[in-house]
């Protein structure tokens, strides 16, 4: 890609050095405490959702018990045989590749594509305090409503239009079944995660000359209920899972999906959100596009259960917290604030 094109991450990268160099206080750049192993190329459980639409009642429970059962082991699992077509996935590759080919000033200032605004486009971490907590990456955070709600007649918008509207789709029938699989039928998530609420994100990780001192991404979980994540086939991803960092290995023909804290609170815990992370590449650079299932902010997030490890919270009270963390420390804390001690 074009130099023109790529975020100012070295320039970000020396003035931490600096900044490190010239200080004597290293609060919050200790998060490698923890001496952890990495295991190569991990294939984590894939489940064929074709199964829910069969008129084979067993298949169906069969499908749904294995979609419990991965988001209680590990928060994460593959599905295959989705519904959405291999044109959609090729049509996105090709837009979202266009957008991070324009240059710097136009991602960030003014950007013409779709009419994003200048705040959707984001690049390493602007609140970071020392040199693990930058990401070197970019990306563009896009509410949902900006993509089903536009005007726009190319062929971006036709492409992320189709998908947006069978992703959410997907979203609610997998929250509907990890409820059913809870013992509940509850109408939150067609009530509360609407359009208005849900967003994407597409992400560009460049290759980085420094990939054994900085983060693609920095370890995280995810605020929302699920994400659904198609990345490429360069790899990165890695999960915290019994103390060790465990490599995902891409699956081309498959989408990825990430349970996230609000269902790890709404569950009491029966459901992960597992830490993750990016890992950088000297010499590729690596695509991906999310799809986070969120509440709007009034929605209140309470145990399913009668027993619960968490207090009561809305989801703006949430991610508040969530911003001010970063803002503050320079990374999420998350659940752990929420806890009933």
């Amino acid at each position: 890609m074009d130099s023109d094109s790529n975020p100012p991450l070295h320039e970000a990268y020396e003035m931490l050095l600096n900044k490190t160099r010239n200080s004597n206080e290293q609060s919050g750049c200790d998060d490698d405490k923890v001496v952890v192993v990495v295991v190569e190329d991990t294939e984590l459980a894939v489940i064929n959702v074709r199964h829910l639409a069969e008129s084979d009642e067993v298949r169906r429970e069969k499908c749904k018990s294995e979609i419990a059962k991965a988001s209680e082991e590990w928060g994460f699992f593959q599905i295959v045989n989705h519904g959405i077509s291999n044109d959609v996935f090729s049509g996105l590759r090709v837009e979202r590749e266009k957008i991070f080919q324009q240059t710097f000033e136009k991602k960030s200032k003014e950007n013409t594509f779709f009419n994003f605004s200048a705040d959707s486009y984001s690049w390493g971490a602007p609140s970071a305090t020392c040199i693990r907590q930058l990401s070197w990456s970019e990306a563009f955070h896009i509410p949902l409503t900006d993509i089903l709600g536009s005007s726009e007649s190319n062929t971006f918008s036709s492409t992320i239009k189709e998908f947006a509207t069978e992703v959410s789709t997907l979203a609610k029938t997998l929250a509907d079944i990890l409820a059913e699989k809870m013992g509940q039928k509850c109408s939150l998530f067609e009530e509360n995660c609407l359009p208005s609420s849900c967003y994407f994100r597409l992400n560009r990780y460049p290759p980085c000359p420094l990939a054994s001192e900085i983060h693609g991404l920095q370890p995280h979980t995810d605020s929302s209920f699920l994400t659904i994540l198609h990345q490429d086939e360069v790899g990165g991803l890695q999960i915290m899972k019994d103390g060790k960092w465990i490599a995902v290995k891409p699956n081309p023909d498959a989408l990825l999906i990430i349970i996230g804290d609000l269902f790890q609170a709404w569950s009491n815990g029966v459901y992960k959100s597992l830490q993750h992370r990016v890992v950088t590449n000297p010499r590729l650079e690596r695509f991906s596009m999310a799809y986070f299932f969120c509440p709007s902010n009034d929605t209140v997030i309470r145990s399913c259960t009668e027993k619960s490890e968490y207090r009561n919270f809305s989801f703006g009270e949430y991610m508040q917290e969530v911003r001010d963390d970063v803002q503050k420390l320079g990374y999420k804390i998350g659940l752990p604030k929420f806890l009933i001690r």
